[in-house]
């Protein structure tokens, strides 16, 4: 089979209409006659009992056309991926400050804003648990701690030469996509309704809907052509909007659109965990380790939403790319009256990478070490070593690969630069840190690992392509297109894309965990290969060749010294009778992980990658800047190298912006105060470092992925943590390198001004 484009960096499928704002986006849609615009009315307490809730001025108030709150719900009150609570308008009992209380749907959007703020509320205010502090005090959990172990880890360090312990601080993190969360419900015949939803999975967003109406999934069909990114935020969160939105569109028969504004969207959807991390490690003089323990703990919200695997898969990754003799991880999952915190890139797997990595850094500093030998030290060989789950690696490219980053960035001569330009300098500090990562491919709940696609050929030898994965910027459309268009030989621009629909290919899982190219390109695969079987008889026949010998390549099936175009291929089939339809499907192979045990084989495949980033802080002020970043990252395979590469810059700097200027803050009323851009400072052109310089590890996946490729969609953001690194040591160099750093994500300037005047105190330099 020829691989056509497939390797080439073809551009992405929408770069143009992106770039000239011709990409149609839900908001871009010509609104329909008779549209009705939705907003919603929130709470304004984070712990309370509705006394009351009046809303006569709001169905009152100019161009309302229905309200809705809980008592109007004709089927189930709940949005939730998974427990069962989370419900579309809270009832009785708010649980977070920004809840959604009722709906307004109204002629003009400006109508229903001003209506929305009309609402009577009474309040009687309950106990509030906010702070991961709190819960912990008063046992606010939504699920027991959960604990993996490898060996005896607390003996092992008990009896090391070494013993280092700390604690370590983590931020959360706002999704910040482009385009914010938004719905448009067109009410159908027998009560049927299509939404068209900025959602990761529709399937999801299906079920929700049809679970509030109360019907049944086929009477829903939800589409989504392409999001505005969104990065794990429209993956559980969008299930709310299109369900009010559906749910006014049954009641009044006419379509209704939500689009919700920014800082209405900040308050009222799921971030990144921000987590608070202990660790404890035993090494001996070359720093190898001999045990590591970890206490992870995570604020998730009023409810369960996907903590309880994202948390999961924080402990999945608290050993990173290194290889732990003995391990313990506990992890506490805490519940609190903040909005329900979410999927976000990475998945709980950054968090839990950074606390090893803290480890390492203060390792290094204790012995006296360059921090990247310590990292070499502990590193996961080729030979097959067990994780804490008991999956072995026994294909780690690690050493070889920090090993050709740390010769091609000239690592060693520019540390031995920055040690002595910071001997010379009082206030100007320096660092420099390269950090590793190894991040696991699937989802780790087993069943979520499958996928269906849905392929046409038509008779002019053009083909439609329909799949379950979604596009959110990160390019799996074109991906996916580039291993149709070369199972058939053809040109790219012969396979047209298809938004995803829940009526085309049904139960899909949802376009995250990095698997969007591992599943929806096999199960795509899978039925182009079903079309192409059938097309090479009829071929072979034509051509007066055996089937062995039919070729396609170039728009063209050759056989021997005869050929015909794909076109008259295809028109020869229909007239044979020969279906040029066909489904595919996919499933992970290989995985299987018992939750209660925390044991199994969770992933199929690891991505790796190692980054160098050189940094700058001013001691007086806590101000700082990333000079340079050297990355070389392992996408197997690349099935698109342009767009991998775009998918490793953007994830870099996004976890930069994570560890470094991203600061959500609720104040003690569980008010969100960052909320929109002049207070949430994502990061923006000028803060990607100046020199960054992007390589692949070239090596094919050793399992048999699609073309040997591996995911790239989420393992780059953990790069970052090398500027969380290299910003530490920056600190301790402020303090004569006496003491390791107490430096928090994000490291903000305020942090890094109060960690230098710590140091400096600790050091005895003050």
């Amino acid at each position: 089979m020829a691989d056509g484009v497939v390797h080439t960096p073809v551009r992405h499928d929408s770069a143009d209409r992106h770039v000239s704002g011709r990409a149609l986006y839900i908001d871009d849609i010509p609104e329909p006659r008779d549209l009705l615009h939705v907003v919603l009315g929130m709470s304004e307490r984070a712990h309370a009992r509705i006394v009351s809730m009046d809303l006569t001025a709001v169905r009152a108030a100019p161009g309302v056309v229905d309200v809705v709150c809980a008592s109007d719900i004709p089927g189930t009150n709940d949005v939730s991926p998974v427990a069962g609570d989370d419900p579309l308008f809270a009832g009785e009992l708010v649980q977070y400050v920004g809840q959604s209380l009722f709906a307004v749907a109204t002629e003009t959007r400006d109508q229903a804003l001003a209506a929305s703020k009309l609402a009577e509320v009474v309040y009687e205010d309950l106990p509030t648990v906010l702070t991961i502090a709190q819960a912990r005090a008063t046992g606010s959990v939504i699920e027991p701690a959960q604990t993996m172990r490898l060996g005896d880890a607390s003996g092992a360090i008990a009896r090391a030469p070494h013993i280092l312990k700390g604690r370590l601080a983590i931020g959360g993190q706002d999704h910040f996509y482009l385009e914010g969360q938004i719905a448009l419900a067109t009410p159908r015949e027998d009560g049927d309704v299509h939404i068209w939803s900025s959602t990761q999975h529709p399937t999801e967003v299906q079920h929700n809907v049809a679970r509030v109406l109360g019907v049944r999934d086929h009477a829903v069909t939800v589409e989504i052509r392409r999001m505005g990114g969104a990065f794990g935020g429209k993956e559980s969160q969008p299930a709310l909007f299109a369900a009010v939105a559906a749910l006014i569109a049954v009641r009044t028969g006419r379509p209704a659109k939500v689009r919700v504004d920014r800082d209405d969207d900040m308050v009222m959807t799921g971030k990144r965990h921000d987590f608070e991390t202990g660790w404890s490690v035993g090494f001996d003089d070359d720093g190898k380790l001999t045990g590591a323990a970890f206490d992870l703990a995570s604020r998730c919200g009023y409810s369960a939403d996907l903590s309880m695997a994202i948390n999961d898969r924080a402990m999945f990754h608290s050993d990173n790319a290194y290889a732990l003799p003995t391990a313990q991880i506990v992890s506490h999952r805490f519940r609190t009256h903040t909005v329900s915190n979410t999927a976000f890139r990475g998945f709980g797997g950054p968090q839990g990478m950074m606390g090893i990595e803290r480890a390492m850094d203060a390792m290094a500093l204790h012995l006296g070490k360059d921090p990247l030998d310590v990292r070499k030290a502990n590193l996961y060989g080729p030979a097959g070593v067990q994780t804490p789950y008991g999956q072995t690696v026994d294909d780690s490219p690690a050493l070889a690969l920090i090993e050709q980053l740390e010769a091609s960035s000239d690592y060693r001569a520019r540390r031995a630069a920055i040690l002595a330009w910071n001997a010379e300098n009082r206030w100007l500090k320096r660092g420099i840190a390269l950090t590793p990562v190894k991040f696991g491919i699937s989802f780790t709940a087993t069943h979520l690992n499958q996928a269906g696609a849905l392929v046409h050929v038509y008779t002019d030898g053009s083909v439609m392509l329909n799949h379950g994965g979604t596009e959110m910027g990160q390019g799996l459309y074109v991906k996916v297109a580039q291993v149709v268009a070369g199972v058939f030989g053809l040109d790219l621009d012969r396979v047209k894309i298809t938004a995803t629909a829940t009526d085309k290919v049904p139960n899909t899982s949802a376009t995250a965990a990095s698997s969007g190219s591992d599943l929806n390109g096999m199960a795509a695969l899978d039925a182009a290969m079903q079309i192409r079987d059938r097309l090479v008889e009829v071929a072979a026949r034509e051509l007066g060749v055996a089937e062995g010998q039919v070729v396609f390549a170039g728009n063209t099936v050759r056989g021997g010294d005869k050929a015909l175009t794909f076109a008259e291929l295809a028109k020869k089939a229909w007239f044979s009778r020969v279906s040029l339809s066909a489904a595919g499907y996919y499933r992970t192979p290989k995985i299987h992980y018992d939750r209660a045990s925390h044991q199994g084989r969770p992933f199929l495949y690891y991505a790796w990658g190692a980054a160098v980033s050189e940094v700058i802080i001013d001691a007086l002020t806590g101000e700082n800047r990333c000079l340079r970043t050297d990355i070389l990252h392992d996408c197997g395979k690349s099935l698109n190298p342009a767009i991998d590469l775009g998918q490793i810059e953007g994830g870099f700097v996004q976890g930069m912006g994570w560890l470094t200027t991203e600061e959500l803050v609720f104040d003690d009323r569980g008010v969100l105060k960052t909320h929109a851009p002049s207070t949430y400072k994502i990061p923006t052109a000028s803060d990607r470092p100046p020199v960054l310089n992007i390589d692949f590890w070239h090596e094919p996946n050793a399992e048999p992925t699609i073309h040997r490729s591996k995911a790239v969609g989420e393992p780059p953001l953990m790069l970052a943590i090398s500027v969380f690194s290299a910003l530490t040591q920056a600190v301790a160099a402020a303090g004569d390198n006496r003491v390791m750093p107490d430096l928090d994500a994000p490291a903000t300037p305020e942090r890094i001004l109060m960690a230098v005047d710590d140091v400096r105190r600790r050091a005895g330099l003050a």
